[in-house]
């Protein structure tokens, strides 16, 4: 698989604090987290799992929610 040329939507991951969460998901999404971290690596050239990616898309999820972000104002 040849390096993408174009940046993810989730860039480089910051380093920060984090509380442990447990979640179910469908094996699909799962395997789709998968492919994701694994072009994450392949993009950003560290190796990153699915786990450790979930926060991250999740708060970028969030910050472009305009209803929730019109509640938090």
């Amino acid at each position: 698989m040849s390096t993408p040329t174009k940046k993810l939507r989730l860039g480089p991951l910051p380093s920060s604090s984090s509380v442990k969460l447990t979640f179910t998901c469908p094996a699909s999404l799962k395997d789709e987290l998968d492919r994701y971290a694994q072009l994450h690596a392949q993009t950003y050239g560290e190796s990153v799992d699915a786990a450790t990616l979930i926060p991250h898309m999740l708060e970028a999820f969030m910050a472009g929610d305009r209803g929730f972000r019109k509640i938090r104002k």
